[in-house]
């Protein structure tokens, strides 16, 4: 792989038939294998895989099954590009490192003690998410009284000292705000409009604002039709000191994070 400076494009391969973006899903293993290496070729830093769809409301997926989905492509991958597991199931993201995922993904930020101890006895990166409730709950009427930025950079600060106490190096620590999972259009624009505030721990920042939800709204447009919106908000990001970029579309992205740095 051609070494890249920051900011590093991560690509979202979703084995799932039910993730949020339909041109996102690659239920059929050798569509996935294709897609991946597809990714490889358009530029991408990290591959970030996931079995279980995050949407608001998705339904739970039962860990065999989840195993079935993921480990399969991990091992087609591994070797040719940095692979990422998106899950917050303990035994998948065990056996994902074991296969060759070099970061664990977990958008309910390694609030299991069991995934914390799994990040003590491992040497993959963690990528520590803020999540309000869960996907089946986080939509439903999130409130933050203290502020949607003290809050999240709270629990930062909680999980990153619980971490730290296993014995984790911060340096492995990965933070991201969460954009979608349990926010409002104002709690996601008030994210996006401070987010250089979570460059304050020093850490790696991950931002993934792909064609969502808030997007949708706002331009009153379906996830299809929201390219444009998400090339300008990543952007937005990288010019204020944001690490690494999640995003379905590499192509685009790979020539639009180019261009910037171009510029900077």
């Amino acid at each position: 792989m051609k070494h890249r400076t920051s900011p590093l494009l991560m690509g979202a391969l979703n084995i799932t038939p039910d993730s949020f973006y339909e041109q996102s899903r690659y239920f059929v293993l050798e569509h996935a294998i294709e897609r991946g290496m597809e990714m490889i070729r358009e530029g991408v830093d990290i591959v970030d895989i996931g079995g279980v769809s995050t949407r608001p409301g998705a339904a739970s997926v039962k860990e065999g099954e989840e195993m079935l989905r993921v480990i399969p492509i991990i091992e087609a991958l591994s070797g040719k590009i940095p692979i990422s597991i998106d899950t917050y199931n303990v035994a998948v993201a065990k056996c994902a490192v074991e296969k060759g995922a070099t970061i664990i993904n977990d958008i309910t930020g390694f609030t299991n003690p069991e995934m914390q101890e799994l990040a003590a006895t491992c040497s993959a990166d963690l990528c520590v998410m803020h999540m309000q409730g869960s996907p089946q709950t986080m939509q439903i009427n999130p409130f933050y009284p203290e502020g949607v930025i003290e809050h999240i950079m709270l629990f930062f600060d909680r999980q990153i000292r619980a971490l730290v106490s296993r014995g984790v190096h911060e340096s492995r620590i990965i933070l991201d705000p969460g954009i979608g999972f349990g926010k409002t259009i104002k709690h996601n624009l008030t994210i996006l409009q401070n987010i250089d505030r979570f460059k304050t721990f020093g850490l790696r920042l991950l931002v993934g604002a792909s064609r969502k939800w808030f997007l949708q709204q706002i331009l009153g447009k379906p996830a299809r039709e929201v390219l444009t919106a998400t090339l300008v908000v990543h952007a937005q990001c990288v010019t204020k000191g944001v690490d690494i970029i999640r995003a379905h579309d590499i192509r685009e992205h790979r020539e639009a994070l180019d261009i910037l740095k171009t510029l900077t």
